[in-house]
């Protein structure tokens, strides 16, 4: 039962970065046209792997996307942002439909039934 408890805090933390990528793509994308303003990207994968493989503690960080800068100083690419949104969409679903079964598994256990 402890694997069971670890992979829901394992799941619900990817869950919650996830949920966090998603609202730093909206804010992206509102400022497409916003003189200046530099993309950001949530990374938390390798820490999530080196967590779960060595102990530790993962974190989510929001970094400069890294993209060359336009005339204005924008670098926010709206086809790149788009491709980003539909796969965190797809990895949001993935994450909730695994948290859901651990949950399911969980109750199982805890009612023997």
């Amino acid at each position: 039962m402890a694997d069971a408890i670890e992979a829901v805090n394992v799941l619900t933390f990817a869950l919650d970065a996830i949920q966090q990528r998603q609202q730093v793509i909206a804010n992206n994308i509102a400022n497409e046209n916003t003189p200046g303003y530099q993309a950001k990207v949530v990374n938390f994968e390798t820490s999530l792997a080196n967590a779960v493989a060595g102990g530790g503690t993962a974190t989510a960080t929001v970094t400069p996307e890294g993209l060359p800068s336009g005339t204005d100083g924008n670098n926010v690419s709206l086809p790149a942002e788009l491709a980003l949104e539909s796969q965190t969409n797809l990895e949001n679903q993935s994450v909730a439909d695994s948290l859901n079964a651990q949950f399911t598994m969980l109750s199982t256990a805890v009612s023997g039934s």
